[in-house]
């Protein structure tokens, strides 16, 4: 709901300069062109009407059914601030809809002594308007394959959990020779990858499938990469920790190994560190921009 207001608000004017032209261009008997205006208008969600006593004496129609239950309601607590003259159109803010549950508008147009009252759904609202992402078949299709690779890297990433988990358990209840060091290590740098490909996949599905619609934050690629590069240089880290272990109880001839991984990670450490510095450097001076603005 805020993102949506957010967006409302953003761009308030074509927004509602686009409500009062679709208002104006409805027929006086509305009830007479429901069909038609549903079946144009994607973001109707329903419609009634309100006499002059500003009780309702219509069925509240819906795109699929007509509901008699709220004839005769008062609606005048809806309309204590709202003065109209015939024709005139009146567009309220941003609420919650009682039998949706869902963002909406609640445009009102006087035709007569009678108020026609036609709620939006304001998620299909602007996505008409192409404010969000909007919902053709090349857009589904990107989701798709996003939900496709997304689900693909949650199930390598439970293999690897599950491999570690195996590995540690064999170390566990093993009753012969074990190198117990490299085992324990295999477990931890296995699990600790799974963990990074987990938390990448549900960055992926959140980001590209569930709420691409309404999410527009600065910078999400990068955060999702700088997520993903800390859990691997935690593995390598971890790696780095076993070679070492190696070495000190006979491995010398790694020595030098050792000192190339511990290097490379080093050096993957102090990048990440510049690229989190340069983000959130550019993420203040965005933030001062708009408050200048």
């Amino acid at each position: 709901m805020k993102k949506i207001v957010q967006i409302y608000k953003k761009d308030h004017i074509p927004i509602v300069s686009h409500i009062r032209g679709f208002v104006n261009s409805l027929p006086k008997d509305i009830f007479s062109a429901t069909k038609s205006v549903f079946k144009k208008y994607k973001y109707v969600y329903m419609i009634y009407t309100v006499d002059a006593e500003y009780k309702q004496n219509s069925l509240s129609t819906y795109r699929t059914k007509s509901v008699s239950e709220n004839i005769g309601s008062d609606k005048s607590q809806y309309f204590s601030n709202i003065s109209l003259k015939d024709n005139d159109v009146y567009i309220s803010s941003p609420y919650i809809h009682h039998t949706s549950g869902k963002p909406s508008i609640s445009v009102v147009r006087r035709v007569g002594d009678l108020y026609q009252v036609i709620d939006l759904n304001m998620v299909s609202l602007l996505e008409e308007l192409r404010l969000i992402e909007y919902n053709s078949l090349h857009e589904q299709i990107i989701k798709s394959v996003y939900m496709f690779g997304a689900s693909v890297l949650g199930l390598i990433s439970l293999a690897l959990i599950g491999y570690g988990t195996y590995v540690l358990l064999a170390l566990m209840f093993s009753l012969g020779e074990v190198d117990f060091l490299h085992d324990v290590f295999k477990s931890i740098v296995a699990v600790t990858i799974g963990l990074a490909m987990f938390d990448l996949s549900k960055q992926i599905m959140e980001q590209e499938v569930l709420f691409k619609s309404f999410d527009k934050e600065e910078h999400r690629e990068f955060k999702i990469l700088a997520k993903f590069l800390v859990s691997i240089i935690i593995a390598l880290s971890i790696e780095t920790l076993m070679v070492v272990f190696k070495i000190v109880l006979d491995d010398y001839k790694n020595m030098l190994s050792a000192f190339y991984l511990l290097l490379g990670t080093t050096i993957m450490l102090v990048g990440l560190a510049y690229f989190q510095k340069t983000i959130t450097s550019s993420s203040k001076n965005d933030k001062n921009k708009e408050l200048e603005e």
